[in-house]
């Protein structure tokens, strides 16, 4: 049952009339609860003002405490991510005992990178620079695959791009394919999860089976065509993934900061970006509350055991780790390594866009990642 339901990206999905019905009246109570709880205030303070206020007293001191609270896990967070910062995680690989490893591997130099780049309208530059990072880290390149899935509804835009991304890059990696995600697929949703599950099973098909490399051998990094990875973001990774019990049931999850053009962004957009951020930090601090959010990492293994990204959904960066948690009945977990990524804040040609922009990307992360205590959550399965 959670299978079949699982596979329904929206409420369209369902044939049956009243289960469609009772699917989309869960999928608008988040929207309904929020906005009501906002427009209940303002419509009471007029009728009730004295109930009112007791309400926004009480609420205002259960936040006060709450962010005391959030304040001890964003400092905790924020000194382990500047600590890790400063490791040099490759001789950290290089002083590990193969003893220590999670999977029966002979050294770390066994462990494969799969960097998955779905790409659609965006310019050469911000592709350029997220390349640029990829060639600039310390992981030996001839352990590193990276995929550009490109849109092929915006083949016209892209031509070019990928041409030249080739030219430049192609040469960089163990190996740079380039794939085109077909238009129009039955029971697809065009968008960054549907490309990214079409460029996982096409370098399955072309280059990790033809060449035999264990999927258990492989992390997949699900990144955005913005991100930028630190210099040692592939070393931290690999330590955690040899290090961390059953890393073909985990994800991994680093620290998003927005922050490649905060300058060119406007003083509301820089604030929604901080706040994510530091929110993300926050949720470091409560694994069992964790869910993989934007750019994230995972073993090859558990993408293909659920079947790829779910291609009908727009949160797939949430969306995937559901899938785990249901395919393995609940043994799945994320795991988080506090090491960061940098990638563009919202930035439109217009302020007002540049709004529109923020309140949609909130929406968006707000319907996919939903914390939940998983543990419970298990208990009563």
């Amino acid at each position: 049952m959670n299978d079949y339901y699982l596979k329904i990206g929206n409420a369209r999905d369902l044939k049956n009339s009243k289960e469609r019905a009772l699917f989309r009246f869960f999928e608008m109570l988040p929207g309904f609860l929020s906005w009501g709880t906002l427009i209940a205030i303002v419509i009471l303070s007029w009728l009730k003002p004295f109930w009112m206020a007791l309400f926004i007293i009480a609420f205002v001191i259960y936040w006060f405490f709450r962010a005391i609270y959030f304040y001890f896990h964003l400092r905790s967070s924020y000194r382990k991510m500047r600590n890790n910062e400063k490791i040099d995680w490759l001789e950290k690989l290089d002083q590990l005992p193969s003893s220590n490893y999670s999977l029966p591997l002979q050294s770390w130099n066994e462990i494969y990178h799969l960097v998955l780049l779905p790409i659609y309208k965006e310019p050469y530059l911000l592709l350029e620079d997220s390349l640029s990072n990829l060639k600039l880290a310390d992981y030996p390149k001839e352990k590193m695959i990276v995929v550009l899935s490109a849109e092929e509804r915006s083949r016209d835009h892209l031509e070019p791009i990928v041409r030249q991304a080739e030219e430049q890059f192609g040469k960089s990696f163990f190996k740079f394919l380039v794939t085109w995600h077909p238009s129009n697929l039955p029971g697809e949703i065009p968008g960054h999860g549907s490309n990214d599950a079409w460029g996982a099973k096409v370098v399955k098909r072309l280059i990790i089976d033809p060449l035999g490399i264990p999927y258990e051998n492989i992390i997949v990094s699900s990144f955005d065509v913005d991100t930028c990875v630190f210099s040692e973001y592939f070393g931290c990774l690999t330590y955690h993934y040899l290090t961390t019990d059953r890393p073909t049931r985990t994800s991994f999850q680093p620290v998003p900061l927005y922050v490649n053009n905060i300058w060119q962004a406007p003083a509301l957009s820089r604030t929604f970006a901080f706040s994510s951020t530091f929110w993300q930090m926050m949720c470091q601090e409560r694994p069992e509350r964790l869910l993989t959010f934007s750019s994230h990492a995972m073993s090859f293994k558990a993408m293909v055991d659920v079947g790829f990204k779910q291609a009908n959904v727009v949160s797939d960066d949430s969306r995937i780790f559901w899938q785990c948690f249901f395919k393995y009945d609940g043994d799945y977990r994320v795991q988080p390594i506090f090491y960061p990524l940098a990638m563009d804040a919202n930035v439109a040609k217009t302020f007002w866009r540049t709004i529109g922009n923020i309140y949609r990307q909130q929406r968006r992360w707000a319907w996919g990642g939903g914390a939940v205590d998983r543990r419970a959550m298990a208990r009563g399965r």
